[in-house]
């Protein structure tokens, strides 16, 4: 498979002392500042890949029943449910981050230097190659587990079963969590209040999640009884809740400083005013998505997220009268003022409710899911069974991490649901849509299919 990729520079990222991808291969692995500078361009090519969160949410909130595709001129695949093997591009990007992640841990396990940060550098290396994983089989199903950078080896691997991959994902994870620390920690090694490089409690979380999907309910559940259990961090007002100071954030990426305006501000806002003008329109403002009203629909009245993390954009001087809805969740124009979250305690509070669910603890499972409705400023649940709890969590997932990664996609392919929510609304889509049941998994690349004959196609796709 193709695992090739340029090793991008940054002047400081992450707090990291030395710029990334300039250091020589034989002296990248000597010192903690040349490895620090390693690890951080790893992180680095995360930003604004096809599995940032930016990135994903708008791909496959045009996919499901989300986004709104704005551009007339040039429809979006996604969109449309008619993407083919050279429209997804999430399974190069995370490919060639695999190769780099793999090489840098072979070099620091490998290396004879004495690096004071050494368990810092693997576990983050190895919280980064979970994660990786945990989208490609979430996207692609069945994937090849490359975990060396022998592109040799790699080349002539087959597809492994998902369950195979959740097993290294959890394996990587929880090597994560036994190396790292419970504080969060710099590029230096130091500790730091900015939440830009995982913990211990970042690896924990992503465990939860990754416990959900296999259907590990206990372990789902404890990995998120201990991080709530940790006083570091707390649900947050929803207009606070995106602020780089803010307590809910458990991991996040800070933008590189050659980035202007971080990624959801450039999708939804890039300085468009409200209300727009004609005969001004939103592609004026190179805005070419918006929330589709099924997802605005879907608040309660009275929520404080409807206020604070939608914006609504009326456009005036035409007839009838138009009105559009973004996300807002990310509202500063310049990249530095705020960070992408990837992983937030609202999320694990919805984890640990749906496993208390299934493990039969209702009182449980109402208790965490108001946690997250009064946060909102919404009264508790009228949910008082398992088949309307699981309808209720699901929904106040909706409501509260949209245009967050793949949660939507991931949630619909997980319950089950997606073929009935998609064959209904596909067909309302402006440019009408249909569905079929191979769409849940994306079409691997041509190239790859090509150069490594032990890799099959997901079905349904031409290439």
């Amino acid at each position: 498979m193709v695992l090739s990729g340029v090793l991008a520079g940054c002047n400081k990222y992450l707090d990291t002392p030395l710029p990334a991808g300039t250091i020589s291969q034989e002296n990248a692995y000597n010192t903690d500042n040349s490895v620090s500078a390693v690890v951080t361009g790893n992180f680095l090519k995360l930003v604004g890949s096809g599995i940032s969160t930016g990135g994903l949410s708008y791909s496959t909130g045009l996919y499901v029943d989300e986004l709104l595709d704005l551009n007339t001129g040039h429809p979006n695949p996604y969109y449309s449910n008619a993407i083919q093997a050279g429209d997804a591009g999430q399974w190069t990007d995370a490919y060639a981050n695999l190769y780099y992640v793999n090489s840098a841990l072979e070099g620091i396990r490998g290396t004879s230097a004495q690096l004071y940060y050494k368990n810092q550098w693997l576990g983050e290396t190895y919280f980064l190659r979970g994660v990786l994983y945990f989208h490609l089989t979430n996207l692609y199903g069945d994937v090849p587990l490359a975990l060396t950078s022998d592109y040799t080896i790699n080349n002539k691997l087959s597809r492994t079963p998902q369950s195979q991959v959740y097993n290294q994902v959890v394996s990587d994870l929880q090597q994560a969590k036994d190396l790292l620390n419970s504080g969060y920690t710099d590029g230096y090694g130091a500790a730091t209040s900015h939440r830009v490089r995982p913990n211990r409690y970042a690896a924990m979380a992503m465990l939860a999640k990754t416990y959900l999907y296999m259907q590990k309910w206990d372990s789902a559940a404890a990995m998120a009884d201990s991080v709530i259990g940790n006083a570091s961090y707390s649900l947050e007002a929803p207009a606070q809740v995106f602020g780089t100071s803010s307590k809910e954030t458990i991991w996040s990426l800070a933008m590189p400083s050659n980035v202007s305006e971080a990624e959801q501000y450039n999708y939804y806002i890039h300085g468009m005013p409200s209300p727009i003008v004609s005969p001004n329109t939103t592609a004026t403002y190179s805005v070419y998505a918006s929330l589709n009203t099924a997802v605005v629909n879907a608040f309660e009245a009275g929520d404080l997220r409807l206020s604070n993390w939608v914006r609504e954009v009326p456009v005036t001087g035409v007839t009838p009268a138009v009105t559009y809805y973004f996300p807002a969740k990310y509202t500063a124009p310049a990249a530095s003022d705020e960070n992408e979250i990837m992983l937030r305690l609202a999320e694990v509070y919805l984890i640990r409710a749906e496993a208390r669910v299934q493990l039969s603890d209702i009182t449980g499972a109402q208790s965490d899911l108001n946690m997250v409705r009064n946060r909102a400023g919404l009264g508790n649940t009228t949910a008082t069974d398992a088949t309307g709890l699981l309808d209720a969590i699901l929904r106040e997932r909706r409501v509260e991490l949209f245009t967050e990664g793949a949660s939507r996609f991931f949630d619909l392919k997980r319950t089950g649901t997606i073929d009935a929510v998609m064959t209904a609304f596909a067909p309302t889509k402006i440019r009408v849509a249909t569905w079929s049941h191979f769409m849940q998994l994306f079409p691997i690349p041509l190239n790859d299919l090509i150069q490594d004959p032990n890799i099959t196609p997901n079905p349904g796709y031409q290439h």
